[in-house]
């Protein structure tokens, strides 16, 4: 079932001013505290639909959520590659598990998965030791981190069998790293409103393609980042390391 972006604004609404609250309380109101809560670090794992292809870097989402004044105390750092997948190489030779390798740190608070229809034809078993591979080794080098995995979305209501075959491994992965699971093809993700969403060569976003994404996923990291900088001010806590 799809709804326009309104309702899922109105969530993230909710979860704003919970997370406004809490990444910034105003020192009056609470004790005068010498440090900041400081930005959770958010590292963006994907493909094509998140590097802004077929718009500008600027505006994919991650990019939007940086300039985004609501997404207060979210540091996002977007590692994604064209063409790359959990096994699909990228233009630059990446994988989804050379992106964690590459700019996943142990301050790192959330990483996003997101896609990959670039993963369509390889065996679907392949996809679901790649994927867990690649969640186990973001859960090792960040042990703090919340794991958001999100599906590739599907274009259409009747979704190609090969995307519903990744989707499930990337479900099933997730589950067995302790990482939670988003379905853009359950979810009825840009399905409704191909036209305006995604640009001339039916594949990548339009501008306002992104600030949909942006609604969407903005939603699932507004409700883990409270819960993410709780994990990592306790582990920073204890041993106060020399900066």
């Amino acid at each position: 079932m799809h709804h326009n972006a309104h309702p899922g604004r109105l969530l993230a609404a909710g979860g704003l001013a919970l997370l406004l609250a809490i990444t910034s309380g105003s020192a009056a109101q609470t004790q005068p505290s010498a440090t900041a809560v400081p930005p959770v670090r958010v590292v963006v794992v994907g493909d094509s639909l998140s590097t802004g292809h077929g718009t500008s870097p600027q505006q994919a989402w991650p990019a939007l959520m940086r300039k985004d004044p609501e997404v207060a105390g979210l540091e996002v750092v977007n590692a994604a590659e064209d063409g790359s997948g959990y096994l699909s190489l990228g233009d630059y030779n990446g994988t989804f598990g050379s992106q964690v390798e590459d700019f996943v740190t142990p301050d790192t608070g959330i990483v996003v998965f997101f896609g990959s229809e670039n993963d369509l034809g390889y065996p679907p078993a392949d996809l679901g030791s790649a994927a867990l591979a690649a969640m186990d080794r973001a859960e090792t080098l960040a042990p703090e981190a919340r794991i958001i995995v999100v599906g590739p979305p599907s274009y259409t209501t009747t979704p190609d069998p090969g995307l519903v075959d990744i989707s499930d491994q990337l479900k099933s992965a997730a589950l067995q790293a302790g990482g939670e699971f988003v379905d853009p093809i359950a979810e009825g993700w840009i399905s409704d409103d191909f036209d305006d969403l995604i640009g001339p060569d039916g594949d990548h976003p339009t501008v306002q393609g992104q600030h949909y994404l942006l609604d969407h996923i903005g939603a699932y990291l507004e409700q883990a980042a409270p819960a993410a900088a709780a994990a990592l001010e306790g582990r920073q806590d204890p041993r106060k390391p020399a900066a």
